[in-house]
């Protein structure tokens, strides 16, 4: 069940072309749990030279979509009702690496969150709370 979870969620991160755009990787996916990495490039950065807080959004938001994808069946996908992110310090990091688990999937909406890290010192970056819908696919 584990090689099909990640080769699901592989196949459909793959074809994310902003993902890309943004060199986002996926790290691991498991049933309930999904870990999002991006490396740090001068074109991902504002004006202070951070990464950019959309970019960090981004990966949170991805991860927590993935996550409830995981535990729901073939042939659905998942789109976010709403999030909350707290961004908790600004990012010098050249990695940040998110995980994302299941709060509580019901029948309709599925809450996940993640947690996003400096992947050199374990420093909490960001934490994400998010709601998401299953949808079939069109």
């Amino acid at each position: 069940m584990g090689q099909e979870v990640y080769r699901r969620i592989k196949a459909s991160f793959d074809r994310q072309q902003f993902l890309s755009l943004i060199g986002a990787e996926l790290e691991r996916a498991e049933r309930g749990s999904v870990v999002i990495s991006c490396k740090r490039r001068e074109d991902l950065t504002q004006q202070q030279g951070l990464l950019h807080g959309g970019v960090v959004t981004t990966i949170a938001d991805v991860t927590c979509g993935y996550t409830a994808l995981t535990v729901i069946p073939d042939g659905q996908e998942v789109l976010t009702v709403e999030f909350k992110i707290n961004l908790l310090r600004p990012v010098v990091a050249e990695q940040i690496v998110a995980t994302g688990s299941v709060v509580k999937a019901g029948k309709t909406l599925i809450i996940t969150e993640a947690e996003v890290r400096d992947a050199a010192t374990d420093k909490l970056i960001a934490k994400m709370l998010a709601t998401m819908i299953p949808s079939q696919v069109s």
